[in-house]
């Protein structure tokens, strides 16, 4: 802990009728606050048995921990806080503080005086050693210390105290009354009067409490924390009195990377390092070289920083002085964890697993599970993205599980399942995925127990949160889809750090259904907010866009160099997303041979690294290809291939396109057959068709539905079934006339 320099604020605490304590060796003050929580006290220990019933004691003894450790709070919230425990007993309080308030000072006198009474006699009221008591001996110990002029300040600040909480409960009561009305501006003068009456640098132990729940809040429930602004606020006031209070400086460090503030950040950290470096000594009398130690942390935390903001090349240069005094120094945990950052900054070169194994077995061998369980949920990931097989991944995660179990590394656990449910969607497995982020949902529960129990508002949490919604809006589910980004939003405000998860998969979902619906317009105006929170997944959007609209050579110039870009990167699932993107261009200009070698090219890709799900579309896609070709026989078997992977795990809109390219080539099939058997393709087909209709009607896709009306119409006139044809043709035209035309021949799109 860094000292406090006391004496140079000792004047301006006085003026505003705070006694500081700590110049006579005692690291607390009295201020009118405390003397209220004393009178609290006071009557608690002389109120009978009869007067408080047992569950208003408990009530009492639970509120008294909050306020013997937390910061001053004015007269009129002590009163009410007390009267939610024990009405009785806050009119005592009440009336013995008016009357020590509206007296002499000598009655404050009297008062301090009888404190000591406390611990007197053989069974006294207060143990010295339990928590009430060391509070009581600090402040009376604190108060005999003061001069008189000091005391004398001590009673007007009490008297202050008391009058803005006596005034605030008149505005209160004639504000009921409705005998005069309050501007909101007089309101707000009377609150800040009250506020400040109480105001005043916070004790040791009253900082150390703040900084320890406010650090517990950013990491685990941030939207209970305070605002940005407001928790700056406290910090800046309470590094006013304490200018060398390290963990001030370094909870100001974690709430300027809530709002990406790189300079005011970087500034807060290296000021949080001086002040320990300032405290070396303490480091060095427990065996430590408290100076060393904190340089080479103070390198490493500097280029963790520099990694979070992207600006790599300033990373490595404080790595690698971070290293080179660990290795002074011989710390082999410091070099440990930059063994792990210099992962994180050479993961794109393809020699970095051999570091990153390496890494896991020094973990180990220094046991540190926590840098072990990461390193080998890190090796997962590569792995899954080399296109490992799942079984091999998965025993792997279940051998990091058992560290998390064994270690009770509960935030590790968290991150291992969104882990799993990132690598099943990335498989193709969405059930998988479904049952994975349902199963972290169940561990930490949407409702919170009771006050003390502290929900997960983790990244993890907000990860398996983003692909539940996702996975519920590919079936359909919108309703659902949009309450799950509902939570999102209240438990990730738009302030908070994890809150771009949210917005990129609400900007995400709403794309896809303004393109199922036809309104291209709409979605083009959302590409430009998915650009801004992911670049790649913004272009490709923009190349989707151009081509419905019929912007061919746009588009075609969009995705090449959005190709060349994903290969340097290799970033395999949006390369084969953007190879299917350009084989629909061809094949929407008539041009399906020259689709091929991209589609067998982006097959080859999928089958390669296990992306089942994208291996299944480009089947669909390739089957398609052949059926323009003039080839639907071989279509046919194609499909039989790769229909059911997407009927099992698919998203609804896959699932009707597969069944209505299916009917197709159901349709050109059968031209060649027997007017018996061809009449029972093309009944097939109209099934099919139906099927299709019923998976397009889930999602909207008004589109869809048209040329499924179109087909089902062609084929009831062929089999000279007028009234289901003219039912159906009727259908097209309301459509047809409601949805705008691209002048794109139906057969050409699935």
């Amino acid at each position: 802990m860094a000292s406090v320099h006391e004496g140079l604020y000792y004047s301006s605490m006085m003026n505003q009728g705070v006694v500081h304590a700590s110049v006579f060796g005692i690291k607390d003050w009295v201020t009118p606050y405390k003397i209220a929580v004393l009178v609290l006290l006071s009557e608690m220990s002389h109120a009978g048995e009869d007067a408080i019933s047992l569950l208003e004691r408990r009530r009492l003894n639970q509120l008294l921990l909050p306020l013997l450790q937390g910061p001053d709070i004015t007269l009129s919230k002590l009163y009410k806080l007390i009267e939610d425990c024990c009405p009785q007993l806050a009119n005592s309080v009440q009336i013995r503080i008016k009357l020590m308030a509206e007296g002499e000072l000598k009655d404050m006198e009297q008062f301090f005086d009888d404190l000591s009474d406390s611990f007197s006699g053989t069974e006294p009221e207060v143990h010295k050693t339990s928590v009430v008591g060391l509070f009581l001996r600090h402040m009376i110990l604190a108060y005999s210390k003061l001069s008189f002029s000091q005391v004398y300040k001590l009673y007007a600040a009490l008297q202050q105290y008391f009058h803005s909480a006596e005034r605030k409960a008149v505005e209160d009561t004639d504000m009921e009354d409705g005998e005069r009305k309050m501007e909101k501006e007089d309101l707000d003068v009377s609150v800040r009067e009250e506020e400040e009456a109480c105001s005043g640098p916070l004790s040791q132990k009253q900082a150390e409490f703040f900084l320890s729940q406010q650090a517990s809040l950013l990491k685990n429930d941030e939207t209970k924390a305070l605002t940005p602004a407001s928790l700056q606020k406290e910090l800046n006031n309470l590094l006013k009195f304490n200018p060398d209070f390290a963990e001030a400086h370094y909870l100001s460090y974690l709430n300027n990377l809530r709002v990406q503030d790189v300079f005011s950040s970087t500034h807060s950290l290296l000021h949080y390092f001086d002040r320990l470096i300032l405290t070396g000594a303490e480091g060095k009398s427990n065996g430590e070289e408290g100076y060393g130690r904190s340089l080479r942390y103070a390198a490493l935390n500097l280029a963790a920083l520099h990694c979070r903001f992207g600006h790599y090349q300033q990373a490595e240069l404080a790595l690698q002085e971070a290293i080179r005094i660990a290795q002074e120094s011989n710390d082999h945990v410091c070099l440990q964890h930059c063994l792990s950052w210099l992962y994180v900054l050479g993961q794109k070169r393809a020699d970095s697993y051999v570091l990153l194994e390496h890494s896991v077995k020094k973990a180990v061998h220094f046991g540190l599970p926590y840098l072990a369980s990461l390193g080998i949920q890190s090796l997962v990931q590569q792995r899954a993205f080399a296109g490992k097989t799942a079984n091999k991944l998965m025993d792997a995660l279940k051998a990091s599980d058992l560290l998390h179990w064994k270690h009770s590394l509960s935030e590790l656990i968290d991150i291992s399942i969104a882990q799993k449910t990132a690598i099943w969607r990335l498989y193709g497995r969405s059930t998988m995925a479904l049952q994975q982020a349902q199963m972290l949902l169940s561990m930490n529960s949407l409702e919170s127990v009771n006050s003390g129990v502290q929900q997960n508002n983790t990244e993890s949490f907000a990860v398996a949160l983003c692909h539940l919604a996702e996975l519920h809006a590919e079936q359909g589910c919108f309703a659902a889809a949009a309450e799950v980004l509902k939570h999102l939003k209240e438990r990730f405000p738009p302030n908070t750090q994890h809150a771009q998860l949210w917005m990129l998969c609400e900007q995400k979902i709403q794309f896809d259904r303004a393109m199922n619906d036809g309104k291209y317009h709409l979605a083009d105006s959302l590409v430009t907010g998915i650009t801004a929170l992911n670049s790649m997944e913004g272009v490709y959007r923009k190349a989707v866009v151009l081509q419905a609209q019929n912007q061919m050579s746009e588009a075609h110039k969009l995705l090449q160099k959005l190709l060349s870009h994903c290969e340097k990167l290799k970033n395999t699932e949006m390369v084969i997303s953007v190879l299917l993107s350009v084989a629909g261009l061809y094949w929407r200009s008539s041009s399906p041979s020259i689709a091929m070698p991209l589609l067998l090219h982006a097959l080859a890709l999928s089958k390669e690294y296990r992306l089942q799900y994208l291996a299944s579309e480009t089947v669909l896609n390739l089957a398609f290809a052949q059926l323009l070709l003039g080839i639907p026989e071989q279509a046919l078997t194609l499909l039989h291939m790769a229909i059911e992977p997407i009927l099992a795990d698919g998203a609804i809109l896959d699932k009707g396109r597969a069944m209505l390219l299916v009917a197709k080539c159901q349709v050109a099939s059968a031209g060649s057959y027997e007017p018996v058997k061809k009449a029972e393709a093309l009944e097939a087909a109209i099934e099919n068709l139906n099927e299709a209709k019923n998976y397009f009607a889930k999602v909207d896709s008004k589109e869809r539905i048209r040329d499924v009306y179109y087909f089902q119409a062609r084929l009831y006139h062929v089999l000279g079934k007028t009234q289901e044809r003219n039912r159906c043709a009727m259908l097209f035209r309301q459509l047809h006339q409601e949805l705008p035309s691209h002048a794109v021949p139906l057969i050409n799109h699935i």
